[in-house]
C-alpha cells in the first residue's frame, strides 16, 4: 500500500498491487493505548484482555496485568505513567492518560517517526478549530489536568501543543475491544491506520489482535496490534477504506455521527444514494398507514430509551417486559429489517440467553440475524459476531443443525475479518467441531430410532 493525496478527503492509503480477500495489509502495534478508567481493574493494561484475578501494580495500585509477562511487556509504557499517578495521587481519565503515554513515547522517539510509520504522530490531523464550545471546554479541562499529571520533568510542552494532542486523539483515537469482541475496553492511537479514510461500505476492516504473551519462549511472543484486512478483492490503485461508524444506521444518521465526531461530510456512494435506508425504515408487508408507522416508530424509540435505562440498572425483568410490549406493537407495522425492530430483537435474544432461556432466545436471534444479513456487508465483523452468538444460542436450545450452519458462516466471516490465529476464530473453530459432533450424534440417534420402529 502507499500514501496518496485523496483530494477533499486529504491524505489516504491505496493498494500498490492487487489484494486478495482476507489479506493483511497492515499490522500496526499501538503507538499508545490505555484501558478505560471504569474497567481498570478488569482488563490487562498490556494485552487488553478482560479476565478475573488480574495482578495489580504494587506501586501505583491502578494498572492491572494478566501476569508478570504482561507486566514486564508493558513496563516501558507504564513506567512514567506510574510515577505520574503516584505524584498526582489518583489516575486521571483515559484521555489524559493516553495523551501522557503519547508524549512520553514521542520523547523516547525524539519526535521522529520510526521506519514503520508513514508520518510522525503529531502530524496527524486535528480538528481543534471545529470543536463546539462544550467540547472545547471539556478539552481545556483535560489539558489542565494533564499539566498536573505530566511528570516527565526533562521537557515541558506549551499548552497549545497539548491542546493539539488532545484534539488529534479525539479525531484519530480508536476504541479497543476485549478478546471476545463483546465490549470496548480501551482507547488507542495507531498513526498509520489513521490515514485510512472512511466509507460506509468499505473494502477493508480494522481488527484488534491481542497478540500472544503465553508462549513459553519470549521469542514467540507477539505484541498487541491493529490489523487492516481486505474484505474482498481490491484492485491496484484502489483506495483502502474502513467504516468509522456502524453501518446499521440510516444514511442521515451516519452522516450526522461522522460530522459530529470526525468533522467531515460523508458523500460515499451508500450515503449519496441512501442505500439500505428503505429497508431500515421499511413498513411491514401488511401495508399499514403512514400514520401507524410514524406512531409505532416514535413508540419504539421511546421504549428503547427506557430499555437502556433499565439495562443500566440491571433490571432484566423490566427490559423483557418493555421489549415484548414493543415487539407486539411493531407486529404488522414495522418490517423485520426496520432498525427499531432489529434492536428490540437483539436485546431480547441477549437477555433471554443470559437467563438461559435458549429456546425463546433462539427465535428472536434467528429473526435478528436474517435482518442483519440483508443490511450488512457479507464480510462484516459485526454480522460474524451476531451469527456466532446466535449459533451458540441455537445449539444450547437443541436446534443443532441451524446452530451449526450459523457457526460455520460466522467462521467463514471471521477468517476474513480476524484471520485464523485470532482468539475469536480459534474459539469458533472449536465450537464448529463441537456442534458438528453433536449434529452427527443427533443424526445417528434419529436413525437408530427409525430402525427400532
Amino acid at each position: 500500500m502507499e500514501l496518496f493525496d485523496a483530494g477533499v478527503k486529504g491524505r489516504g492509503l491505496r493498494a500498490s498491487r492487487e489484494l486478495s480477500t482476507g489479506e493483511v495489509l497492515l499490522a500496526e502495534p499501538g503507538y499508545a493505548a490505555v484501558v478505560y478508567s471504569s474497567l481498570a481493574s478488569q482488563v490487562c493494561h498490556s494485552c487488553f484482555r478482560r479476565q478475573a484475578n488480574l495482578h495489580r501494580c504494587a506501586q501505583c495500585r491502578f494498572a492491572h496485568y494478566c501476569n508478570r509477562t504482561c507486566q514486564t511487556a508493558g513496563w516501558d509504557e507504564h513506567k512514567q505513567e506510574c510515577a505520574a499517578i503516584r505524584k498526582l495521587g489518583a489516575a486521571p481519565n483515559e484521555n489524559v492518560r493516553l495523551a501522557g503515554r503519547l508524549l512520553w513515547r514521542r520523547n523516547r522517539d525524539q519526535g521522529l517517526a520510526s521506519d514503520s510509520q508513514l508520518l510522525a504522530v503529531d502530524q496527524l490531523q486535528d480538528h481543534l478549530r471545529d470543536l463546539p464550545g462544550d467540547q472545547l471546554q471539556a478539552l481545556q479541562a483535560d489539558v489542565q489536568t494533564f499539566l498536573r499529571f505530566w511528570s516527565c520533568g526533562s521537557k515541558q510542552h506549551p499548552a497549545d501543543f497539548i491542546s493539539h494532542v488532545f484534539s488529534l486523539i479525539k479525531s484519530n483515537g480508536l476504541t479497543l475491544p476485549d478478546q471476545r469482541g463483546l465490549q470496548m475496553v480501551g482507547l488507542g492511537l495507531f498513526p498509520n491506520l489513521s490515514l485510512v479514510n472512511h466509507d460506509c461500505w468499505p473494502n477493508c476492516t480494522a481488527t484488534l489482535n491481542h497478540g500472544n504473551q503465553s508462549a513459553v519462549s519470549s521469542t514467540l511472543h507477539s505484541p498487541l496490534r491493529m490489523e487492516l484486512r481486505a474484505l474482498g478483492r481490491i484492485c491496484q490503485g484502489e483506495e483502502l477504506t474502513i467504516s468509522y461508524v456502524d453501518a446499521l444506521n440510516l444514511s442521515a444518521d451516519r452522516q450526522k455521527q461522522l460530522k459530529e465526531r470526525f468533522h467531515f461530510d460523508c458523500s460515499c456512494d451508500h450515503c449519496s444514494r441512501h442505500v439500505g435506508d428503505d429497508l431500515m425504515a421499511a413498513a411491514a408487508e401488511a401495508k399499514p398507514s403512514a400514520d401507524a408507522v410514524k406512531e409505532v416508530s416514535a413508540f419504539s424509540k421511546e421504549t428503547l430509551e427506557k430499555v437502556e435505562e433499565a439495562r443500566r440498572d440491571g433490571d432484566h425483568s423490566r427490559v423483557l417486559k418493555l421489549c415484548q410490549e414493543c415487539l407486539e406493537k411493531q407486529q404488522d407495522v414495522l418490517a423485520d429489517t426496520h432498525l427499531y425492530k432489529l434492536k428490540v430483537l437483539s436485546v431480547l435474544a441477549e437477555v433471554l440467553t443470559y437467563h438461559r432461556k435458549f429456546s425463546e432466545a433462539a427465535g428472536y436471534a434467528r429473526k435478528m440475524v436474517e435482518g442483519y444479513m440483508k443490511l450488512y456487508h457479507p464480510n462484516n465483523a459485526q454480522l460474524g459476531l451476531a451469527l456466532m452468538r446466535s449459533g451458540v444460542t441455537h445449539w444450547h436450545a437443541g436446534q443443532v443443525e441451524v446452530g451449526h450452519k450459523m457457526i460455520c458462516e460466522a467462521y467463514r466471516i471471521m477468517m476474513v475479518t480476524h484471520g485464523p490465529n485470532h482468539s475469536i476464530t480459534r474459539d469458533l473453530e472449536i465450537r464448529q467441531q463441537t456442534v458438528k459432533t453433536d449434529h452427527y450424534c443427533s443424526g445417528i440417534s434419529m436413525l437408530m430410532l427409525k430402525l427400532a420402529r
